[in-house]
């Protein structure tokens, strides 16, 4: 099939070449602008671009979906479908109904659950049990398109975000080749979502990384592998502002109160939490430093036993 892919980041990298060696023919790959980065500012290309030159396709880059310009390059390209992943620009109607089959989008969550930008990491944010990736027929709301395939996972109580993020990646590239090859059979049957079982699945920001101890262990836990590896879990030891990068959940309850510090050694260290459980904090990074164990970081910090550690603002 003669497929144009829209993609940008890591996550639409397996899509893209999923699509490739399946045969299709990518007649072009259209990406955000390249970006500056780090402290020289140099030009970046996107993931997608280095992949797609590295494949030798044709690379499209404009700066709006919405002057007639993306419509014009696509209408030289002629493709017969658009497939889209994590692209990171709203497509007019124009070019959604361009292509003979539509366009359809890889969606990293089981819609309706968590429309919206980050829904890898709402999931586990939610302590939710199963996610799962979607093959959309796009629409003009915010993921809100018949589903044409879905494919559920179950999610590890100790995964992380960035760990679900690459395994929902090729999850999407093998799910979208199934959905084009049941698209050219004409065999997909497209479901119209439910709307009242819709969640919606905003981005994330700082304001969510401060620790409050008097949540339970497990909605902390669920907060320190959700914001990983960014904007990621903060709290202040000794002062210093830390990232709290790997958590886990060793069963135990206390009757200390929220935040009382239980234990600080060379073995870790491990908090009270709203809930009378504890929560261990195994690594961590404080500000300006490198990642490192919790305990490598007490040996120039201690942390007194009975210390109550309070939310940071």
């Amino acid at each position: 099939m003669r497929i144009v892919f829209m993609g940008t980041p890591d996550f639409a990298v397996p899509s893209l070449k999923a699509l490739v060696e399946a045969g299709h023919e990518v007649c072009g790959v259209f990406t955000q602008p390249d970006k500056p980065k780090n402290r020289g500012m140099k030009l970046q290309p996107p993931p997608v671009k280095e992949l797609a030159l590295e494949l030798g396709l044709p690379v499209y880059q404009p700066a709006k979906m919405r002057d007639g310009e993306a419509l014009n390059m696509l209408r030289e390209l002629k493709p017969e479908l658009i497939a889209v992943a994590a692209y990171g620009k709203i497509l007019p109607v124009d070019i959604l109904e361009l292509p003979q089959l539509g366009c359809v989008n890889v969606h990293s969550s089981l819609l309706p659950k968590y429309r919206g930008a980050a829904p890898i990491n709402w999931a586990i944010l939610n302590g939710e049990d199963e996610t799962g990736v979607t093959i959309m027929s796009m629409a003009e709301g915010m993921d809100t398109g018949d589903i044409l395939a879905q494919r559920a996972t179950p999610i590890d109580i100790n995964e992380n975000a960035a760990q679900l993020f690459d395994r929902l990646a090729q999850m999407g590239g093998a799910l979208l080749v199934e959905t084009v090859r049941g698209l050219e059979a004409g065999t997909v049957k497209p479901v119209p979502q439910d709307d009242a079982l819709s969640s919606h699945a905003p981005m994330l920001s700082r304001e969510q990384s401060p620790m409050d101890w008097s949540r339970t262990a497990r909605q902390l836990h669920d907060q320190a592998r959700g914001l990983f590896p960014w904007p990621a879990a903060t709290a202040a030891l000794d002062g210093v502002r830390c990232k709290i990068l790997r958590t886990a959940l060793p069963g135990e309850v206390t009757d200390k109160a929220p935040g009382a510090v239980l234990q600080a050694d060379k073995k870790g260290l491990r908090v009270a939490c709203g809930d009378g459980a504890v929560l261990d904090i195994l690594e961590l990074q404080p500000d300006g430093k490198k990642a490192m164990a919790a305990c490598a970081f007490l040996l120039g910090h201690p942390v007194p036993v009975g210390t109550v550690l309070t939310k940071q603002g």
